[in-house]
């Protein structure tokens, strides 16, 4: 019986307002407050609430049968709890349904697994902790950020604990393969991974209200009807697309959600269910390994990084940004903690592109721009960091720090689990036979020698 995968990415950036030379040192607050709260509540009311009811709907309709999973970035969580909570109600109803399911991922959406492993690790479980607190349930399946992928960090991966992970069906990668069944990691092959249809998913993303379109109009019928054409062993369609196809990149007056809604009645008819990620994981075994010695993801036609690391802006942006890491780790100053969180987004790099202009969702007029405002405020930020710890102390004086820090805490650790053991052994109580014993010899004592 063949399964449709369905995963959708949720995430919200922080936008920055536009900083200035002579800000450099004023001014420490970098938000562009109005644009995010504007973006939020419009992108919630076309897309978030009415998706969310259509797929509470279908999950109803359907007996329970129709199922997917999200992966919502920790910006886009702050942003719901502070301007849209609706939004987060509604998805605690949908996680209540067991029918859902919540992929862990980079706290912030940043590129990390390209640039500091021991940030990515952290961002990854500040993720899982926030998914938790909000929804009740911990992530065991792992999609970076804009689905990027690699040999390397799929080691991270599987270091991290994930059984499996998602990635883009890219043609280089997979070759003569197909994207419809499991595979592994080729340097991990605990890890499995689940490859993107390009072709379904992107029929529904970027085909469906195209006029243009030789197969327009889609409907639902016709779509089951070409998953269910696919060869009999291919067990598993993948169907990975940003949430906001539904309502917001494809509008509601093009009968998106009447598509979406019809498809559990259609899958029925050819006798194809619907699974989460870990269901599929655990049911299908894998047919083959795969290698990705560098980076794929699902942007673009050559499904790389180029998006956000093609150009020298970006490159010179990033390596900034990476430079000051270890001494972000030291602080304590929560504004500073938050400011790091938000200024790795990894859009404020895809801003800088000069392949795409960012698509039309730059807030920007162009690349140029993008980066100028982005390093004013980088560079106030090093500013601040540095006002806490010198750029006169060398990377390897911290280096040095950081790992007599670790060590203390690993010791501290190490102490607390012994005196726990100690305080268990000083409270067990004493056995009674013992003392029946002791109360016994006594007796026999003063048997034995009675009192004048």
């Amino acid at each position: 019986m063949k399964t449709i995968c369905f995963y959708f990415q949720i995430h919200q950036p922080f936008r920055l307002k536009r900083y200035r030379f002579f800000d450099i040192g004023n001014d420490h607050y970098y938000y562009d407050d109005f644009q995010n709260e504007e973006i939020i509540h419009r992108i919630a009311e076309r897309c978030y609430l009415p998706a969310n009811k259509a797929i509470m709907d279908m999950i109803k309709s359907s007996g329970g049968k129709f199922k997917v999973a999200f992966s919502i970035s920790g910006m886009a969580l702050e942003q719901m709890e502070i301007y849209t909570s609706e939004v987060i109600d509604s998805f605690k109803e949908l996680a209540a349904t067991e029918n859902v399911e919540f992929l862990a991922e980079t706290y912030a959406h940043s590129l990390s697994s390209l640039g500091n492993s021991d940030e990515f690790k952290a961002q990854v479980k500040a993720h899982k902790e926030k998914i938790y607190d909000l929804f009740g349930v911990k992530p065991k399946v792992f999609r970076n950020t804009e689905l990027i992928y690699s040999d390397d960090i799929s080691e991270l991966v599987y270091e991290l604990g994930f059984k499996g992970m998602l990635t883009e069906g890219a043609k280089h990668i997979l070759g003569w393969k197909s994207s419809n069944y499991v595979y592994t990691s080729a340097v991990r092959p605990q890890v499995r991974l689940l490859f993107k249809n390009s072709r379904f998913s992107e029929d529904i993303s970027l085909r469906f209200g195209d006029y243009s379109w030789n197969e327009y109009p889609l409907n639902a019928e016709k779509f089951m009807a070409w998953i269910a054409a696919t060869p009999e062993s291919e067990q598993v369609i993948n169907l990975f697309m940003n949430y906001e196809v539904l309502g917001a990149l494809q509008p509601a007056e093009t009968g998106i959600f009447d598509f979406f809604r019809a498809l559990p009645r259609f899958a029925a008819e050819k006798g194809i269910g619907f699974s989460t990620p870990s269901e599929v994981l655990a049911l299908l075994k894998p047919v083959d390994s795969i290698s990705a010695p560098y980076a794929i993801s699902w942007a673009g036609e050559e499904k790389d990084c180029s998006s956000w690391l093609g150009n020298v802006l970006q490159q010179e942006a990033f390596a900034k940004l990476n430079s000051i890491g270890e001494r972000v780790h030291l602080c304590d100053d929560r504004r500073i903690k938050q400011d790091w969180n938000y200024l790795q987004i990894s859009d404020h790099l895809y801003y800088m592109s000069t392949k795409h202009m960012a698509g039309g969702f730059s807030p920007y007029d162009n690349p140029y721009d993008a980066f100028n405002n982005y390093m004013n405020v980088l560079s106030d930020f090093i500013v601040r960091v540095n006002a806490q710890f010198p750029d006169s102390i060398e990377n390897e004086e911290l280096n040095s720090l950081l790992t007599t820090i670790k060590n203390q805490g690993e010791e501290i650790e190490q102490l607390q689990k012994e005196v726990e053991k100690l305080r268990k052994k000083a409270t067990v109580p004493v056995k009674a036979p013992a003392v029946k014993a002791a109360a016994s010899k006594t007796t026999a004592k003063k048997t034995q020698f009675p009192a004048k």
